[in-house]
């Protein structure tokens, strides 16, 4: 069922698209690289580099909303469907997944924090479905609400910077302004990797009868 809800999670699937191919189009290079991208003919040639990076930016904070308003909205007016079950977590996985992936090969996220992320996700979206399969329904808690907020709030951070870090960091750098943001974006990133452990280790737990049959 198509309701309002479940329109703004299909918008966010859309938000993921345009923010993987803005960046595609953009070709931007990663920030400890400074050699040219030999493998990327078509470089920065339809989107300019920094302006790929600002429309990035804006529909994935646009996504962002969009996952807490859905909720909102499927609660607030009774609307809640098992379309709305289904398609919500994934629009949020896709668009926590493509930001991380996208961040490591820019350089700005550690590889293995990247696996972390994508393990935890796929491990409970599989138990999910064979919970589901035997009728039970694992609810989210809190802690995983808080991972993906967090994960979030660490993807924006990072994304401010690849958009605007050089004109708004540079004039303030007497002012340390840029070191503050990187121990800010660096503190999220654990605090991001704690819950997304704590909230993978809740689901198992919860789910623990069906992996052991």
């Amino acid at each position: 069922m198509l309701n309002l809800p479940n329109s703004i999670t299909l918008v966010r699937i859309l938000l993921v698209l345009v923010f993987t191919i803005v960046l595609a189009m953009g070709g931007a290079a990663p920030i400890h690289d400074t050699s040219p991208i030999d493998s990327m003919p078509f470089e920065g040639y339809f989107v300019s580099i920094s302006m790929a990076g600002c429309i990035a930016l804006w529909a994935f904070v646009a996504g962002a909303i969009s996952d807490f308003l859905d909720g909102y909205l499927a609660r607030r007016l009774n609307l809640v469907t098992n379309f709305g079950k289904l398609i919500d977590p994934l629009a949020d996985k896709i668009l926590v997944c493509a930001a991380f992936v996208y961040l490591t090969y820019m350089g700005m996220c550690p590889f293995w924090v990247t696996i972390i992320i994508l393990f935890r996700e796929f491990l409970v979206t599989g138990l999910r479905q064979v919970a589901a399969t035997q009728n039970f329904v694992i609810a989210a808690d809190w802690c995983g609400k808080w991972k993906t907020g967090i994960q979030l709030a660490y993807c924006i951070a990072c994304l401010v910077h690849l958009a605007y870090g050089p004109n708004l960091f540079e004039p303030l750098k007497s002012l340390s302004v840029g070191i503050i943001a990187e121990y800010f974006r660096d503190t999220l990133m654990w605090i991001s990797v704690i819950l997304t452990l704590w909230s993978g280790i809740n689901y198992c737990v919860q789910g623990r009868h069906f992996l052991l049959k």
